[in-house]
């Protein structure tokens, strides 16, 4: 089945107020997000190298996707990339209020001859942090953003697209959700737990993978994911991965400055500082679209930013505070600077555009951290990490990032 066939070759252009704004609805949902990240505590490609599509279009999900089958014989599905979470889960034939959508079926384990779940004694469902045992089966509740779902603890063959990775994959069958942020696909994580696809696969790929994420309003699979040693640059900076026990699963870094243009903001070391016992620091995450910033730190880019783009009025839209009516504005570069690296960002990855009362209209693409214990948290999201390589080694304890054009 060709998912992208789905897609129309001439989509719409989109407005900001239909793109984005329901910004109250996509910054709540970031907001959600970082929540749930506060629970936790025809292309020929390399034999490893997994095609990776925005859902915006496809799905209208901001969540990035790839192709995935299970069972036997495989069922087709697509299954968006967290790699702040670590558990995998699929809707099942008859979930209860699972979102649906033409080009993601749901999983039918009937029709599988090698699913089964897993057994409520199995050490598999230890690794979970509420596992259900009312039957002789593992079943379990997991939030995810604003929703709640319930799922069995399965198993079955895994392939990606189209390679054999795991025969026995363990991940949630899911009967039903509650709430509005489940999306209408499957779901892999690539955290650093025991349920995750790099402790799964450990032994094939050596905990590490790369990704390549396309603009989100591509329609293609043009980005890559990349799994094991092999085919990941070789000339790539890198800065070291570090752990906090509390929130295990997440990718933090250690972020020293930012800088706007040449000019290095005058941010408090202490403000960016990595804190394991308040969860401060900052975090790559794949399933925020914007990046936040500490309410400090953030001050001073959008303060900078404004005065380098003169001449021009300033107004706020939706959840975004920085925006300019009219012919788009010429904008400083922002740089991310990290111990070892930086990641300088140009206009693609700054500004969103789109057009709002029969005008267009560009906004500076980030925000303050929410008020509540996240504020603490910097998240480099997804919108700015398009058209870059993001490596993690998760063995070596590496991130790298480097600029690779991936949409098309």
């Amino acid at each position: 089945m060709s998912f992208s066939s789905a897609v129309s070759p001439h989509p719409p252009i989109l407005s900001l107020p239909q793109l984005l704004l329901p910004l109250p609805r996509l910054s709540l949902r970031d907001t959600s997000r970082l929540l749930y990240l506060t629970s936790l505590a025809a292309t020929r490609y390399h034999p490893n190298w997994s095609p990776i599509a925005s859902g915006y279009l496809l799905l209208h999900s901001t969540n990035y996707v790839i192709h995935t089958s299970i069972g036997t014989p495989p069922q087709p599905l697509l299954a968006s990339l967290d790699i702040s979470s670590d558990t995998a889960w699929f809707p099942c034939i008859s979930c209860l209020r699972c979102p649906s959508s033409p080009v993601s079926p749901f999983f039918s384990p009937s029709l599988s001859s090698s699913f089964h779940t897993v057994p409520c004694l199995s050490p598999l469902c230890s690794h979970l942090h509420t596992p259900l045992c009312s039957s002789s089966s593992c079943a379990f509740n997991l939030s995810y953003g604003s929703s709640s779902i319930f799922a069995t603890l399965s198993q079955d063959s895994l392939l990606l697209s189209p390679n054999p990775v795991s025969f026995h994959y363990t991940f949630g069958c899911v009967h039903s959700v509650t709430g509005v942020s489940m999306p209408p696909h499957g779901h892999l994580g690539l955290g650093r737990g025991p349920l995750s696809f790099l402790s799964q696969t450990h032994s094939i790929y050596s905990s590490v993978f790369s990704y390549c994420l396309p603009s989100f309003r591509s329609p293609s699979f043009s980005g890559t994911l990349r799994l094991g040693p092999s085919g990941q640059p070789r000339r790539i900076r890198k800065t070291r991965l570090l752990l906090n026990p509390h929130r295990p699963s997440l990718y933090y870094v250690n972020m020293t400055g930012i800088r706007v243009g040449r000019k290095r903001l005058p941010i408090q070391p202490s403000t960016l500082a990595f804190d394991p016992k308040t969860g401060a620091g900052t975090v790559f995450d794949s399933g925020t679209m914007f990046s936040r910033l500490v309410s400090p730190a953030y001050a001073a880019l959008r303060d900078e930013f404004r005065r380098r783009v003169k001449g021009r009025d300033v107004s706020s839209l939706g959840g975004f505070d920085t925006c300019y009516r009219g012919p788009a504005p010429t904008v400083p570069t922002i740089t991310f600077e990290f111990e070892g690296m930086n990641m300088t960002l140009t206009e693609e990855n700054t500004m969103i555009h789109g057009s709002s009362g029969g005008g267009g209209v560009a906004c500076l693409a980030m925000a303050a951290s929410p008020g509540n214990m996240n504020s603490v948290l910097n998240v480099i999201a997804s919108f700015q990490q398009q058209n870059h390589r993001v490596l993690f080694d998760v063995a070596k304890t590496l991130v790298g990032v480097s600029r690779e054009l991936c949409t098309t």
